[in-house]
């Protein structure tokens, strides 16, 4: 009798433990926009410059090996631009989020356990990721500056560890 007990305890801690595994952390890449036309006719929408799509094709190669899931974007031509070919090289299509709303309760479950590509803009950018913290630790991001990466991970219990890089040097990589 106590033998079937024991091993019914040993399969299902086995199959808690598989499940458990199973959920896995989230991760959450952020960047700006790359550069965008700047002048008095450009209207408030403005398109990325021969530079900025360059560093578009950049972000698409940098993020070639970190198995994006999904990608994100503001509803700019700007931000779906420099999402492109990061969607192109994935086979993924450009998600939009509010910039108004974001990290809201569907954002969260649609991201859930996956690697997300998010582009924003130098304020929308770092205030999504101290959204996600909890805390405003992050500043808006210079206006001129488009090499900036946050990766943001999230451990099953909702920990949240901030990597920060500036790539300076992206043209030469």
């Amino acid at each position: 009798m106590r033998l079937p007990i024991i091993l019914l305890l040993l399969v299902l801690t086995t199959l808690s433990c598989e499940n458990s595994e199973k959920q896995k952390s989230t991760t959450y890449y952020f960047i700006r926009h790359a550069e965008k036309e700047r002048g008095p006719n450009v209207g408030s929408d403005p398109l990325l410059t021969e530079k900025g799509m360059e560093r578009a094709k950049f972000w698409a190669n940098y993020f070639e090996d970190k198995n994006i899931d999904a990608v994100y974007s503001t509803d700019t031509k700007r931000t779906r631009a420099t999402a492109k070919p990061t969607t192109e090289k994935f086979n993924l299509t450009t998600l939009t989020y509010d910039a108004q709303d974001m990290y809201n309760a569907s954002f969260k479950e649609k991201t859930m356990g996956k690697t997300v590509l998010i582009v924003g803009h130098s304020n929308t950018t770092p205030q999504f990721v101290n959204k996600i913290l909890g805390k405003e630790q992050y500043e808006a991001i210079d206006d001129s500056e488009f090499g900036i990466v946050f990766k943001v991970t999230l451990d099953e219990e909702g920990n949240s560890n901030v990597e920060k890089k500036t790539i300076n040097s992206w043209d030469t990589l």
